[in-house]
C-alpha cells in the first residue's frame, strides 16, 4: 500500500501563488506516472497536470503557463507550483501516483484564490 501526503494548500489572493507538495511512502523509479487533479464545489474532479511515461508534460488549458508540475525523484515528492491563481480557482487539490495498474491517491490539499 501506498500512502500520498499533501501539503501546501491555503488561501491567497487573486493573483498569488501556492505551491502544493505530494510526498509519497514509496520511491518513484518505477513510477508509471503521476498527476494533479482538482475538484471545486458542485463541479466533476478535473485534470490539472501530468507527466506520463517518457516524461512528456501535459496541463489542461486552462492552467498552462501559470501552473507547474514537477517531481524530485530523490525525494518521493511531486510538486505543483500555482501561479496567477483566480478566485475561480476555488478547489481540493488531489494527487495521484499510478505503480503499474495500481492507482493512489493523495488526501487532497484545500487552494482557495479569494475574491
Amino acid at each position: 500500500q501506498v500512502q500520498l501526503v499533501e501539503a501546501g494548500g491555503g488561501v491567497v489572493q487573486p493573483g498569488g501563488s501556492l505551491r502544493l507538495s505530494c510526498a509519497a511512502t514509496r520511491n518513484m523509479f518505477d513510477i508509471y506516472s503521476e498527476a494533479w487533479y482538482r475538484q471545486a464545489p458542485g463541479r466533476v474532479r478535473e485534470l490539472v497536470a501530468a507527466i506520463t511515461p517518457g516524461d512528456n508534460i501535459n496541463y489542461a488549458d486552462a492552467v498552462k503557463g501559470r501552473f507547474t508540475i514537477s517531481r524530485d525523484i530523490a525525494k518521493n515528492t511531486l510538486y505543483l507550483q500555482m501561479s496567477a491563481l483566480k478566485p475561480g480557482e476555488t478547489a481540493v487539490y488531489f494527487c495521484t501516483f499510478h505503480y503499474g495498474p495500481h492507482e493512489y491517491w493523495g488526501q487532497g490539499a484545500q487552494g482557495t484564490g479569494s475574491s
